[in-house]
Protein backbone atom coordinates (compact mmCIF):
# COMPACT_ATOMS: atom_id res chain seq x y z
CA UNK A 1 0.00 0.00 0.00
CA UNK A 2 1.47 3.23 -1.26
CA UNK A 3 2.55 5.25 2.00
CA UNK A 4 0.34 8.46 1.03
CA UNK A 5 -2.50 6.14 1.07
CA UNK A 6 -1.83 4.14 4.20
CA UNK A 7 -1.88 7.50 6.37
CA UNK A 8 -4.90 8.87 4.51
CA UNK A 9 -6.65 5.59 5.73
CA UNK A 10 -5.35 5.80 9.18
CA UNK A 11 -6.68 9.20 9.56
CA UNK A 12 -10.05 8.17 8.21
CA UNK A 13 -9.74 5.35 10.85
CA UNK A 14 -8.59 7.88 13.91
CA UNK A 15 -11.75 10.56 12.85
CA UNK A 16 -14.38 7.30 12.03
CA UNK A 17 -13.61 4.21 14.44
CA UNK A 18 -13.51 4.63 18.04
CA UNK A 19 -11.60 1.26 18.38
CA UNK A 20 -8.73 2.67 16.71
CA UNK A 21 -8.45 5.78 18.41
CA UNK A 22 -8.49 3.74 21.73
CA UNK A 23 -5.87 1.22 20.34
CA UNK A 24 -3.55 4.45 18.77
CA UNK A 25 -4.35 6.34 22.76
CA UNK A 26 -3.36 2.82 24.61
CA UNK A 27 -0.33 2.31 22.18
CA UNK A 28 0.62 6.16 22.85
CA UNK A 29 0.32 5.65 26.45
CA UNK A 30 2.35 2.41 26.37
CA UNK A 31 5.25 4.25 24.91
CA UNK A 32 5.46 7.31 26.86
CA UNK A 33 5.68 4.46 29.97
CA UNK A 34 8.44 2.77 27.96
CA UNK A 35 10.38 6.10 27.24
CA UNK A 36 9.93 6.69 31.21
CA UNK A 37 11.55 3.38 32.09
CA UNK A 38 14.04 3.96 29.69
CA UNK A 39 15.47 6.92 31.00
CA UNK A 40 15.91 5.25 34.20
CA UNK A 41 19.94 4.36 35.39
CA UNK A 42 18.43 1.16 36.69
CA UNK A 43 15.36 -0.87 36.73
CA UNK A 44 14.11 -2.87 39.64
CA UNK A 45 12.73 -6.87 38.82
CA UNK A 46 9.75 -4.80 38.96
CA UNK A 47 10.41 -2.62 36.51
CA UNK A 48 12.13 -4.72 34.10
CA UNK A 49 8.83 -7.17 34.28
CA UNK A 50 6.57 -4.20 33.24
CA UNK A 51 9.22 -3.27 30.64
CA UNK A 52 8.77 -6.74 28.91
CA UNK A 53 5.38 -6.83 29.59
CA UNK A 54 4.70 -3.26 28.02
CA UNK A 55 6.86 -4.06 24.93
CA UNK A 56 4.65 -7.23 24.11
CA UNK A 57 1.17 -5.41 24.76
CA UNK A 58 2.67 -2.14 22.51
CA UNK A 59 3.65 -4.66 19.68
CA UNK A 60 -0.04 -6.93 19.96
CA UNK A 61 -1.71 -3.12 19.35
CA UNK A 62 0.45 -2.24 16.81
CA UNK A 63 -0.31 -5.69 14.65
CA UNK A 64 -4.19 -5.22 15.29
CA UNK A 65 -3.99 -1.49 13.83
CA UNK A 66 -1.75 -3.00 11.16
CA UNK A 67 -3.84 -5.22 10.34
CA UNK A 68 -6.70 -2.74 10.23
CA UNK A 69 -4.82 -0.15 7.92
CA UNK A 70 -3.53 -3.52 5.67
CA UNK A 71 -7.18 -4.74 5.45
CA UNK A 72 -8.84 -1.67 4.98
CA UNK A 73 -11.17 -2.51 7.93
CA UNK A 74 -13.74 0.47 7.41
CA UNK A 75 -16.33 -1.11 9.22
CA UNK A 76 -17.12 2.12 11.61
CA UNK A 77 -17.65 3.85 8.32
Amino acid sequence: MELSTQEQLKAHLMSTSEEFRNMASEHSSYERRLEELDALDHLTLEQEAEEHRLKKLKLHLKDQMTGMLSHGDLQAV
